[in-house]
């Protein structure tokens, strides 16, 4: 096990910058996700870790080696890929042990290994069977199997579930939890599903356009995101964005006033007639009942419901404002259902309103 330290990384391939200044530093034994939209650089950032692309410049320690002319086979990292990229001639057994016989290792710790490695994977059963004979989930699982043979320093997961349909894919996300758990080795995790970050990860990186956004402990993210990227790309359903103008007793939004209480307006420093962009995720929004209209508190607004998306044990509202194109998701109990074209007064909850700058999307509110 080792901790993994990048210290201003760039990549560059022609005159195009993959990834730049990219600095951060992974304990020994922590499990961090590295996330983002398609093209952020997140695979590029561990290809680079696993010595697969040369950083352009910067330092890239594994451990307390300096590791940026080290090649990819003495890095000592384990890699698992999206596509699994199993042997189709071998049997499980014989996947799981081919990076030991390629180093070399002595036959009866191989067997020892392989046994170990399928007995916490529940692939004892099938270490006879050859990969087009195993299910999708059991392909992943070998491909695991072969990395955590090596017994490396540091895993590397590049989107190892992406294939893999929901219900196996929740399963095998709580077997890599419990494995690592198990293991204690350090891992580096890449994925665009956020529920993945949120679920697996000790630490979340957010990138985008080969730049970090943000780094922290996933609530800290969701509940502090440092920009509106992160704001909205982490949360399912996404936080809700709205255009507004201040004003100095509220913001006006598509002509509608939300209005705010004195608390808010004294840490605005904002002139009237700034535009901002209002966020408030869909669990702080609640509609208001009918006595509820007789006494309107700051914070309402008036929409027209869109689509209703009902899930059980909570009901998703698309709804829209009036005149206006803007369209907000709300997240309420099951037992709540409205219909399309109703008129609802929205109640939002103030105390969990973020500001952000339209044009750089920093957070202006909260301050801390």
């Amino acid at each position: 096990m080792a901790k993994v330290v990048l210290e201003d990384i760039k990549r560059r391939f022609n005159n195009t910058t993959a990834i730049e200044d990219i600095s951060f530093e992974i304990p020994d034994g922590e499990f961090w996700v590295l996330v983002g939209p398609s093209g952020c650089g997140k695979s590029t950032i561990l290809r680079t870790i696993a010595g697969l692309e040369i950083a352009t410049s910067g330092k890239l320690f594994i451990g307390d080696q300096l590791v940026n002319n080290v090649p990819a086979r003495a890095r000592d990292v384990a890699m698992v890929f999206q596509n699994y990229a199993l042997y189709p001639h071998m049997t499980v057994a014989e996947n799981i042990a081919f990076g030991l016989k390629m180093r070399q290792v002595d036959p009866k710790i191989i067997q020892e290994r392989v046994v170990n490695v399928a007995r916490s994977l529940s692939l004892e059963h099938l270490l006879d069977r050859k990969p087009k004979q195993l299910s999708g989930g059991q392909q992943q699982r070998v491909a695991l199997g072969r990395a955590i043979a090596r017994e490396p320093q540091v895993f590397l997961l590049d989107e190892p579930l992406s294939n893999l349909d929901a219900k196996l894919r929740d399963d095998t996300r709580a077997e890599l939890k419990q494995l690592h758990q198990e293991l204690g080795v350090t891992t580096i995790y890449v994925t665009h599903d956020q529920v993945e970050a949120m679920t697996l990860a000790d630490k979340i990186v957010v990138l985008n356009r080969g730049r970090i956004q943000q780094i922290g402990d996933p609530q800290t993210i969701y509940a502090r995101p440092a920009n509106q990227m992160v704001a909205t790309f982490l949360g399912s359903p996404p936080m809700n964005i709205l255009p507004a103008i201040y004003k100095n007793d509220g913001f006006d939004v598509s002509g509608q006033l939300i209005e705010i209480p004195a608390f808010l307006r004294e840490n605005l420093q904002l002139p009237p007639g700034q535009s901002v962009d209002l966020g408030i995720r869909p669990e702080h929004i609640a509609i208001n009942t009918e006595s509820e209209l007789n006494n309107q508190q700051p914070g309402t607004l008036l929409v027209d419901v869109k689509v209703v998306e009902p899930l059980g044990r909570e009901t998703l509202i698309r709804v829209g404002l009036p005149g206006a194109m803007t369209v907000l998701n709300i997240q309420v109990g099951g037992d709540v259902r409205p219909r399309s074209g109703d008129r609802l007064s929205l109640q939002l909850d103030l105390n969990q309103l973020f500001i952000f700058d339209p044009k750089t999307g920093d957070r202006i509110l909260p301050q801390n």
